[in-house]
């Protein structure tokens, strides 16, 4: 859509705190579990996915767009942009609620991830703290849909504030992807399927897909691939992207719009690294879009993703992670694929 001059990237909407804690295994209610290890990091594809690019490649011109309180934790994330080396002119500070805050924690015995989050300022994130007038950015990756009341609801004369936040985006000759989040099958689908029109890409996981397209894509446990490639075809159809990659512990595909299916298996990384999987859905996004911006193969775009999500699972924090792309490469090949 946009022309190839254009560079580098704007990625929107959430920047959150980030509580990190391992936790010897999620208690049931009424009961103890124990943490340690408390780090603190920025959270949110509007943070993730902007320093992830900038790790991958420092020469890649980022921005971000997002909304911090006026307190220790927003001056802690504005910090963070700043060490990154993001565009954050538009990093807005409000006065009238906190920072967004998550306490995350990861089970030492089942390896997952539970988050829980106190909105604080993301309640107050609206389309009108989206300017695109004069960037010369090439993607805008956005997000979250289901965390953000004032984005979730009408705005204007558009069903969301996403739909609303797309268009301007696409009008200033932006090309978008959305991120979504783990919320409920029916409010994906409320507040997604209207935004297909206005997206190129679209990046998710096999269990997004499955709630977008209403079919199950996973059978005992493991992801089905071809019911996964299946549900990606039927969004096609109801969006405008020229692709759909999703993506899950054993590989990614990608559909495109003339039909083609490119899956490519991810990186065996050894549990010996593995600290905790926070941010990888992230880094495996920063992979793939940095390949479509420098206009790789789709199956080198999604090799990279998989080194990237790969070396992400190294650390508790969403981002620390991630390397220059040839060193996540170099570390992808040493440990081979799945």
């Amino acid at each position: 859509m946009a022309g190839t001059s254009r560079r580098g990237f704007i990625a929107g909407g959430t920047w959150c705190l980030d509580r990190n804690r391992r936790i010897d295994a999620w208690p049931r209610e009424d009961s103890v579990g124990i943490a340690w290890g408390l780090e603190e990091r920025g959270g949110g594809p509007a943070c993730n996915l902007a320093i992830d690019i900038k790790r991958l490649d420092p020469s890649i011109p980022v921005e971000t767009i997002g909304l911090v309180g006026n307190d220790e934790a927003g001056r802690k994330l504005i910090t963070e942009a700043e060490r990154a080396g993001l565009g954050h002119r538009q990093m807005h500070v409000s006065d009238e609620a906190p920072t967004h805050t998550t306490e995350a924690f990861i089970s030492q015995a089942s390896g997952l991830r539970t988050h829980i989050s106190d909105l604080g300022v993301s309640a107050l994130l609206s389309p009108d703290h989206f300017d695109f007038s004069g960037t010369s950015a090439r993607f805008l990756h956005l997000g979250l849909p289901g965390i953000h009341p004032t984005m979730d609801a009408p705005w204007g004369d558009n069903c969301n504030g996403w739909v609303t936040v797309l268009k301007a985006a696409r009008a200033a000759r932006l090309e978008t992807n959305l991120e979504l989040c783990t919320v409920t099958p029916e409010c994906l689908r409320g507040l997604i399927l209207p935004c297909l029109p206005h997206l190129d890409t679209l990046i998710v996981n096999d269990s997004e897909i499955g709630a977008l397209a209403e079919t199950e894509t996973t059978r005992a446990g493991r992801t089905d691939i071809d019911a996964c490639a299946a549900a990606s075809a039927a969004i096609l159809q109801k969006g405008a992207m020229r692709l759909v990659t999703v993506h899950f512990p054993e590989g990614a595909i990608t559909v495109t719009r003339p039909g083609e299916k490119i899956f490519v298996a991810s990186v065996k990384v050894p549990q010996t690294v593995i600290v905790g999987p926070n941010g990888a859905g992230d880094a495996f996004a920063a992979g793939f879009m940095y390949g479509l911006h420098e206009h790789w193969a789709i199956k080198d775009c999604l090799w990279l993703g998989h080194a990237a999500a790969a070396c992400s699972l190294r650390s508790a924090g969403t981002t620390d992670g991630v390397v220059g792309w040839k060193q996540c490469l170099d570390l992808a090949r040493q440990w081979g694929s799945r």
